[in-house]
């Protein structure tokens, strides 16, 4: 298949490779050459513009940090809209239910599909093939990229109301949030008590109280202290504001989703945007007085 691919960034670029190395034909865009040099390299053609790309090929994928970044690629001056040729435009970024429903009117306009395809898994998971692909859309224009996205990771069709796929990844999103959160506080309590964090983990985990942190998290990433997971604090607090404002647009009131939302305004304050989300825990164990983990996984207190 004939692919456009626009954003190239930490999920964007494994995404791409792995769309080239399953023979798929990518032509692909990205402010930053490097990138596109190095798929150029395995295969890809090289574009000068997102309407460029447009031009080229009927199906274009984009993989972008923000809303603001989505809605210009997608119909923004030389951006996906004015395109000769393009039929289907899947975000794969996370931009909330409003603002797919937006690009979705816009789109259709000019008679391009939007697709809403927001992906779960992180790096690891775009690397290996191995994301949850939530889609939304129309169904014949869903069957067209379901070989081209059944190489990205495995497809789950929402439905195909504009923006459906967006408030399943925000559901989901909101739930990892409070999973990393709530581990947090859960094992600094056992630290400042004596426990040994290591251990702690390995009973979570073998207990009730498992959950994608416990399990994935903290033994890779916080109980070694080397915080790379490879999730910006950015990204997972511009989702959590997204799934607060989802709620309220649903007349919904979630107390626990408002004390989430506030324990990350506190992260991103004191850790920066650009912070791997799992030094989440930082603040918890700055208010507690401990550090959790360690070369050996063990606690000390401050």
């Amino acid at each position: 298949m004939e692919i456009g691919f626009i954003g190239l960034g930490k999920m964007g670029f494994p995404m791409a490779r792995r769309l080239i190395e399953a023979g798929h034909q990518l032509t692909v865009f990205d402010t930053r050459k490097e990138a596109v040099d190095q798929l150029v390299a395995l295969g890809a053609k090289a574009a000068s513009s997102p309407r460029d790309i447009a031009d080229r090929c009927e199906n274009v994928l984009a993989s972008l940090p923000s809303l603001q970044a989505s809605l210009e690629v997608a119909t923004g001056a030389g951006g996906v809209i004015d395109g000769s040729r393009v039929k289907r435009f899947v975000d794969l970024s996370t931009v909330g239910s409003q603002m797919a429903t937006r690009i979705h009117g816009l789109l259709a306009k000019k008679n391009i599909v939007q697709i809403d395809s927001p992906v779960s898994g992180g790096v690891g998971g775009a690397e290996k093939g191995t994301l949850a692909v939530m889609v939304s859309g129309p169904k014949p224009d869903f069957a067209i990229l379901k070989p081209a996205l059944d190489v990205i990771g495995r497809v789950f069709f929402i439905g195909e109301k504009p923006g459906s796929a967006q408030t399943m990844k925000l559901a989901n999103n909101f739930l990892s949030a409070t999973a990393m959160v709530a581990t947090s506080e859960a094992v600094v309590m056992g630290v400042k008590s004596g426990l040994d964090p290591a251990v702690m983990i390995d009973v979570i985990n073998a207990g009730s109280g498992l959950n994608t942190a416990s399990r994935d998290k903290f033994p890779k990433s916080v109980l070694p202290r080397s915080f790379d997971f490879g999730f910006a604090t950015g990204l997972m607090v511009k989702d959590v504001r997204l799934a607060l404002d989802e709620m309220k647009s649903l007349g919904l009131s979630m107390e626990v989703a408002e004390a989430v939302g506030r324990l990350w305004e506190v992260i991103i304050r004191d850790e920066g945007a650009e912070s791997d989300f799992t030094a989440a825990i930082k603040p918890i164990e700055k208010a507690a007085g401990v550090i959790v983990g360690g070369a050996k996984g063990g606690s000390t207190g401050k």
